[in-house]
């Protein structure tokens, strides 16, 4: 199971989050590796708390450089632990945000990695096969678009070395902003 620490007592957030429809055009994310491009899908109307935390960790550059540090042949590459062990994390926990209609159902779904229920910070997990026993414990947040042969060629240690994100995200940032707001102060002062 992908589950992973993300870090020694992390900050709890709130995990509110606005429930009128985000509208969004479709949102992906360019994640380039040292094994290649994987285009991804995003969820925002599905799972809009996930897809903000995740989004601003990119624009943020947070992921840049970080190691895959879990990869199972036949289930799954993990990343998103700035420090490599699988028990990093950005500073703050949130709740998951799992729906019925999306399962763990074929390759190539991008989801948040925890240890537990609302344990999600940073860490995520891109599938390589369908993983039915996941279902209701992970959130999916997104699905791979083009690169599925770049995620199963990725070995642990291999980099992620930026992620473009592509389409207009102001509205669903706007839905998520006192939850952006209280993670960016966590955030910032973990920098120093």
């Amino acid at each position: 199971m992908p589950a992973a620490a993300q870090g020694d007592k992390p900050a709890e957030t709130s995990g509110t989050t606005d429930t009128a429809k985000v509208e969004t055009k479709e949102l992906q994310v360019n994640i380039k590796t040292n094994q290649g491009a994987i285009q991804i899908t995003l969820f925002p109307d599905k799972a809009p708390m996930t897809v903000a935390n995740f989004l601003n960790l990119a624009q943020r550059k947070y992921y840049d450089g970080i190691v895959f540090h879990r990869v199972i042949p036949n289930f799954m590459i993990q990343g998103g632990d700035p420090t490599g062990t699988g028990r990093g994390g950005p500073g703050y926990k949130f709740k998951d945000e799992c729906v019925p209609e999306l399962v763990f159902d074929k390759p190539g779904l991008l989801a948040m990695a925890n240890a537990g229920p609302g344990t999600n910070g940073s860490q995520f997990f891109v599938t390589h096969v369908p993983t039915p026993w996941l279902n209701g414990k992970h959130t999916i947040f997104g699905a791979v678009k083009s690169g599925q042969d770049v995620v199963d060629k990725i070995k642990q240690g291999d980099k992620i070395e930026s992620i473009e994100i592509i389409g207009d995200y102001s509205s669903l940032f706007d839905s998520q902003k006192a939850q952006l707001e209280e993670w960016n102060k966590i955030l910032d002062a973990n920098k120093k």
